[in-house]
């Protein structure tokens, strides 16, 4: 699954399937914490994410929405900045 970035521990990817059956997200590793994150409000719709960690990912996706809504729309992914 591509990276498109990586902050505090956290490493954020996105992967395209034909077959995909949840709406559009991104995937968010954290040790051994997993969430993914819808890409039309920045929920975690699945996983267990640490509170603390899901708002720097939600703060990260506030920054980055358009540019994560266009990787999904073209599906050409890019590395972005990490949350500083």
């Amino acid at each position: 699954m591509p990276e498109i970035a990586r902050f505090y521990g956290m490493v954020i990817k996105m992967f395209f399937r034909n077959t995909e059956h949840n709406s559009p997200h991104i995937h968010v590793s954290y040790g051994d914490y997993a969430g993914l994150i819808d890409l039309q409000d920045g929920e975690m719709i699945e996983g267990d994410l640490p509170v603390k960690a899901y708002r720097l990912v939600k703060e990260w996706f506030d920054v980055h929405k358009n540019e994560l809504h266009d990787m999904w729309n073209n599906q050409h992914l890019q590395k972005l900045p990490p949350l500083e």
